[in-house]
């Protein structure tokens, strides 16, 4: 096995797994703290890369228009639990996905009327272009260093909202036990507006750092909420430890099946069946790993402590 492409795969994994979980931390606290299912979380995530994309455009800086995208992805994801979740808290939960399921298609034709069929790219300053050399011929990309260190900065920023705050207390104590938040004065509206709207800056970040890779484009929000609600159930729901440490696993072992099972399967099978069996199964692995847990350990692998 070749160790440059073993390392450079695993720092891809990671990338994959910082943007999940930045994108699954969000959704997990909306689903485990508003007990609010919210498919077109997705299309946060979309909106935060082409609000970055068009700034970038107009001001020429990324750095500068990922930090003005950010308030204002989150000032949508407050009018969007004003106006559309929090009338639905009171009802079941097929009501929340028949609602989002719509919110998706009104907000993918919103973006195709507002910036057309056409994905946008995002030009980088000419320091991210470069690559980092870690040895020999192994080397990265410089943005994929920088999508990495914004992910672990982002999470740690997380964790210390969540644990070392006067909003991180409220935000667990209305996990917790709503009811009683309430009525000690809390105003458990502006609370949940708050928790959403920190969902959407989450996942408008994760779209902004893989919109200069991938492009700004329509959809791109629908295949990955499908992953990130893998992560919080593998992780467990409501529990911010269990995002992160799903999200990882669920990078990294995403990237390295795709590629390396071939190399595992040509150990006891023909390289031909490996060559066609692998994709398949790679392409399967984070639903199995998902299947397993439900099966026996239907909490999640990091539940949180109280629920």
């Amino acid at each position: 096995m070749d160790t440059s492409l073993l390392v450079i795969q695993t720092l891809n994994g990671l990338q994959l797994g910082l943007l999940l979980f930045l994108v699954a931390s969000g959704l997990t606290l909306v689903f485990g703290i508003l007990d609010f299912v919210n498919l077109a979380h997705g299309s946060l995530y979309m909106l935060g890369a082409f609000f970055c994309a068009t700034l970038t455009i107009w001001l020429g800086s990324f750095i500068l228009a990922l930090l003005i995208s950010l308030p204002i992805t989150a000032l949508v994801g407050y009018l969007v639990e004003r106006f559309v979740a929090r009338p639905l808290y009171t009802r079941d939960h097929l009501d929340h996905v028949l609602a989002t399921f719509g919110l998706i298609l009104v907000i993918d034709t919103l973006t195709h009327m507002i910036w057309g069929p056409e994905g946008l790219a995002v030009p980088l300053p000419d320091w991210l272009r470069g690559q980092v050399t870690l040895w020999g011929d192994t080397v990265v990309p410089t943005f994929r260093l920088m999508i990495i260190g914004a992910g672990l900065a982002a999470a740690g920023g997380l964790f210390w909202l969540v644990n070392h705050t006067r909003l991180g207390m409220l935000i667990r104590a209305g996990a917790s036990n709503r009811t009683m938040v309430s009525a000690l004065g809390i105003d458990i509206e502006m609370l949940f507006g708050l928790v959403f709207a920190l969902g959407a800056a989450l996942a408008g970040l994760a779209g902004m750092l893989i919109a200069p890779i991938t492009e700004a484009n329509i959809g791109m929000g629908n295949g990955i909420i499908i992953t990130a609600f893998v992560v919080i159930i593998v992780g467990g729901i409501g529990s911010i430890k269990g995002a992160f440490i799903a999200a990882l696993l669920i990078g990294l072992i995403d990237t390295l099946g795709r590629s390396f099972l071939d190399d595992i399967f040509t150990l006891f099978m023909s390289p031909t069946a490996a060559e066609n069996s692998a994709p398949a199964i790679s392409a399967m692995l984070i639903y199995i790993i998902m299947a397993c847990v439900l099966a026996f350990r239907p909490q999640g692998l990091f539940p949180p402590k109280v629920r």
